[in-house]
């Protein structure tokens, strides 16, 4: 019996399609919004970042798995029917944010903002500035976008410290568990988040984590926005204690008012971690991959719900 995927771009649709070969009985169709093109779908792909409505409509459809396009799944328990299937795109973006992790330190640790505002009125201008090597790094969390970090800052020779849930050995790496937290907070010249929202991390940095950090710290959130106190934030760049560089933030996107965007020592990414051109290839990958599974009466990898 042909596998039915369904998928929100034509283009998704036609990457995944040349991936198939004449022995894949898969067929791939579209659908983006409405009614559902078929009675009967084995896996819907949501649309990226804009899932919520696909997610309560497939009550009618019953498919065997829904292929989420990111790695974040906040509220997907929330609106999805009980009883559903959802994977994550876990291998997809861990590369893509990573990189720009790696971007937003070298640019506020170098002081790249202060350089191009210069350039714009045709100054040389020119400071030192803390850089990134022989700095004292705190990562919260060690998934694969963290992971993906730490393997690429290894060659700038800074001193990683990776906290998570629980203490444990991975990767040659001593993983420091949430207890310690705070104690490590004063060692950070850099706090770099990637740990995911939820009630468990909501605020996790808050006005105490922000004052246990040094004078001068660098707060880098590209996990979620909601991990961080925004309001304490202000707070402490406003009196010049903290420097921010951050992809996500809490709300979002930030209002035109919000004093981030007009606030020295920030630099601000608007929620594009994983938006590069490597995204739609590997999507369309992980896609064909979930469907041959199903083909072969195999269980789908990246099962977070279910």
């Amino acid at each position: 019996m042909t596998l039915i995927v369904s998928v929100p771009t034509d283009q998704l649709a036609s990457d995944i399609r040349a991936l198939l070969t004449s022995t894949d009985d898969i067929e791939v169709v579209l659908w983006a919004e409405g009614d559902a093109p078929r009675d009967d779908i084995d896996i819907v792909v949501p649309p990226y970042m804009k899932q919520g409505k696909m997610l309560r409509a497939v009550q009618e459809i019953k498919p065997r798995l829904i292929q989420g396009q990111a790695i974040g799944y906040d509220g997907v328990a929330d609106v999805l029917p009980e009883g559903f299937v959802y994977a994550n795109a876990s291998s997809v973006h861990e590369t893509a944010t990573a990189e720009l992790t790696v971007g937003l330190l070298i640019a506020a640790q170098r002081g790249f903002a202060d350089f191009v505002r210069h350039q714009d009125q045709s100054d040389w201008f020119y400071e030192k500035t803390p850089g990134l090597a022989d700095s004292r790094v705190l990562m919260l969390g060690y998934g694969g976008v963290a992971k993906a970090i730490a393997a690429r800052l290894d060659p700038f020779e800074v001193d990683l410290t990776v906290l998570a849930s629980r203490a444990r050995e991975e990767d040659g790496r001593h993983v420091h568990g949430i207890d310690e937290y705070r104690d490590l907070l004063p060692t950070a010249d850099i706090l770099i988040n990637v740990l995911p929202g939820g009630s468990e991390t909501r605020h996790l940095i808050d006005d105490a984590a922000l004052s246990a950090l040094p004078d001068g710290a660098l707060v880098v959130n590209v996990g979620r926005g909601p991990t961080v106190d925004t309001e304490a934030l202000v707070d402490h760049v406003r009196r010049g204690r903290i420097r921010v560089a951050s992809d996500v933030f809490d709300p979002e996107p930030l209002p035109a008012d919000h004093p981030l965007w007009t606030l020295p020592n920030v630099f601000l990414t608007p929620h594009v971690g994983g938006l590069t051109n490597a995204m739609a290839p590997r999507i369309a990958r992980l896609v064909a991959d979930q469907a041959r599974r199903l083909a072969r009466g195999e269980d789908p990898i990246n099962v977070v719900i279910g």
